[in-house]
């Protein structure tokens, strides 16, 4: 979709699929859309088009009321790269540049400031800065729509270094005021209002169908007492989580059923509702939330070169949009990838940092590396967490993949399999096979997916 001829056609069918994969500006108007826009089509003499939303504000075009441009999943593209543009827009999403700066963004990535500048403005046509900014409006929209907290405390907690940062941001933008903003939010009931202590409620977006049933299975198959739990009835289940965050804690709720949109391209989006110590670390939970259900994901590509395998066929037909799950903690997930379920549960019991205040079942953090380090240092448990403690094994969303697995490799006693499966949850790889043949390359790029398919289908344990 590079071509701007073929952009303006998705446009004008008002094509969900490319929902932030790019994105549309009038300049008689002003305003920016993503592709679904319900509004008449513009002219195409009218049109301008930009990779992100950011290099729209940028250009000064405003978010669209109606189609709400910022409120879309993530690109998909940013998964599957392992480039240093995609690299870095998942280290932004996680919210690094407002925690350590556009120098603390490039000394993750290896490279200087003004390499990771110069690489982003010339594909995106916004810099990490810009980047971050349309991010921190974006939170600020959230927060300002479905809680009730002060406004003071909203625009630090969105990321912001000043209130009056937060007001220009917000007005250059919404073309509106905060309190206008916050005036503004849809009325949905008592379920949608929230007050600190309440949590704040959210609305996890995808793009396209979402088998949420399968997700929920393997998360509850795989639940950690004390860190984690899924309660309700197949259909009906919530996931919940305990979260270490840069700035505190918090506690994640997710629900199973997914709504998914009307028309020839549904979407939908999880509900979800997260209690936080302190609100500095919304962006960063909801982005360990979308890797952990995979809510960035492109189902449409992955289907189309999957459904076209003879073998694979008629299991994408019945279960069209299956994910492949992430993970909320990438060093926990190697932990637990090493160790099971039942021996996670202990060294939560022995290890884990208790929460200042329980919630039900959630009791714990999931132990540290360093901690684990220094507790059991002898076998491969001990080599892997001294290797993720030291930084020799790197996971964060900024990881190089390649990088990661050779580090995973030179663990003694680490198997080939373990890699394979930290490489796919931890590092949100999406085209991961395990060891041995029987994986085509014409499953590629998106083999993570297929096995899943093959797993779903119980051909694969």
């Amino acid at each position: 979709m590079r071509d701007e001829d073929s952009r303006y056609e998705a446009v004008r069918s008002r094509d969900a699929r490319f929902d932030g994969v790019f994105f549309f500006a009038v300049e008689t108007t002003g305003i920016y859309c993503r592709p679904s826009c319900p509004a008449v089509t513009p002219k195409r003499s009218n049109v301008r088009f930009f990779a992100t939303a950011a290099a729209a504000q940028g250009s000064g075009f405003r978010a669209c009321r109606r189609c709400r441009p910022d409120a879309v999943p993530g690109s998909a593209e940013w998964n599957v790269r392992a480039d240093v543009v995609g690299r870095a827009m998942r280290l932004i999403a996680d919210g690094v540049v407002d925690r350590e700066g556009v120098a603390g963004l490039a000394a993750r990535l290896g490279y200087s400031a003004r390499q990771v500048q110069r690489q982003l403005t010339g594909e995106l046509g916004a810099g990490p800065v810009a980047l971050a900014r349309a991010q921190r409006a974006h939170a600020a929209r959230v927060l300002l729509q479905t809680t009730g907290l002060p406004v003071t405390e909203i625009a630090f907690a969105a990321g912001f270094a000043s209130v009056r940062q937060f007001n220009d941001t917000v007005r250059a933008v919404y073309a509106t005021t905060p309190s206008e903003l916050r005036a503004s939010a849809p009325r949905r009931g008592r379920a949608r209002t929230a007050t600190p202590s309440a949590g704040i409620p959210l609305r996890l977006a995808h793009r396209g169908p979402y088998q949420a049933g399968p997700v929920f299975d393997l998360l509850e198959r795989e639940a950690v007492p004390g860190v984690e739990d899924v309660s309700g009835t197949p259909g009906t289940r919530t996931y919940r989580r305990t979260l270490r965050l840069p700035h505190g804690t918090g506690i994640a709720a997710v629900d199973e059923r997914p709504h998914t949109g009307r028309g020839a391209h549904p979407g939908g989006w999880l509900d979800a509702r997260v209690h936080l110590t302190d609100p500095r670390d919304l962006t960063t939970a909801v982005q360990r939330l979308r890797r952990l259900f995979d809510l960035d994901a492109d189902p449409y590509a992955v289907d189309e070169r999957l459904g076209a395998d003879a073998r694979l066929a008629p299991l994408v037909a019945a279960r069209p949009g299956l994910r492949s799950p992430g993970a909320a903690d990438p060093e926990e997930l190697a932990v637990r990838a090493l160790v099971g379920r039942d021996e996670a549960a202990r060294l939560v019991q022995w290890y884990g940092k208790r929460l200042d205040a329980p919630c039900g079942t959630l009791t714990h953090l999931f132990p540290e590396a360093a901690v684990l380090a220094g507790a059991e240092p002898g076998g491969t448990l001990g080599a892997l967490t001294a290797a993720l403690a030291d930084g020799t094994v790197r996971l964060g969303p900024g990881a190089d993949r390649h990088e990661a697995e050779a580090a995973l490799a030179a663990v003694p006693g680490l198997d080939a399999r373990t890699i394979a499966g930290i490489r796919t949850r931890a590092l949100g790889d999406p085209d991961v096979a395990p060891p041995g043949p029987g994986v085509p390359d014409s499953w590629r790029p998106w083999r993570s997916y297929a096995l899943n398919h093959l797993r779903a289908a119980g051909e694969l344990e």
